[in-house]
């Protein structure tokens, strides 16, 4: 099996983790003894961010699986504009605030690596070009 196509499947399935993780637990407070989400912080102090992740998950998906060449180099773009997103998102959850720090649960992490996968898998699409194109 070519590389290309196993990113193309890791891609796909990075998404859809990504899509799945926003639901989960990303980070504890104990001081307020409260578990933030992607669509929840206290008072909505974070914001949604997972509404985003979501749209670039959705987006990625869909350049994805379109077979045109311009649609792989838009897919390049949103993905980077995804992970860095997500790495923001990660900075924003995971601070250290007085002298409290938040415990880092299992979907922050997936947030950041399946934004990664998708980067990467958005690098080296797997695309069949006409001899005229080379």
């Amino acid at each position: 099996m070519r590389i290309p196509k196993i990113l193309y499947w890791a891609g796909i399935t990075a998404a859809v983790l990504l899509i799945g993780c926003c639901f989960m637990p990303w980070t504890f407070y104990p001081d307020i003894n409260k578990t933030f989400t992607g669509f929840f912080s206290e008072q909505n102090e974070y914001g949604k961010p997972a509404v985003f992740l979501i749209t670039i998950a959705i987006g990625s998906l869909i350049f994805t699986m379109l077979p045109q060449l311009w649609a792989k180099r838009t897919n390049m773009f949103w993905c980077a504009l995804g992970v860095g997103y997500a790495i923001k998102t990660y900075i924003l959850y995971t601070s250290s605030y007085g002298a409290f720090s938040p415990e880092k649960r299992t979907g922050i992490y997936l947030m950041l690596f399946s934004s990664l996968i998708m980067l990467i898998a958005s690098l080296f699409p797997d695309v069949e070009m006409k001899e005229s194109e080379k």
